[in-house]
């Protein structure tokens, strides 16, 4: 399996919210590369698990529609 890549924008827009957020909450200001570098360890460490949460719920989701495949079986003609 490929790693997750964001894109240069998303890229962007993350680490844009990783100084935000540091900022805000934390009144610290975080350079360029240590938001960088916190970005690349989430979506290294992190960013794993969030994806197999999403492939187990998209699992589970994709199941219930398939059960409801049944529910529009027909009944043949009674003669």
């Amino acid at each position: 399996m490929k790693p997750l890549q964001l894109t240069k924008e998303q890229q962007k827009e993350s680490i844009e919210a990783i100084k935000s957020y540091y900022f805000n909450e934390r009144e610290e200001e975080i350079t360029e590369l240590a938001a960088t570098l916190l970005l690349d360890f989430i979506v290294k460490n992190i960013g794993p698990h969030i994806y197999n949460q999403a492939l187990t719920d998209a699992h589970s989701f994709m199941g219930e529609k398939i059960d409801e495949l049944f529910t529009l079986e027909k009944s043949p003609a009674s003669k």
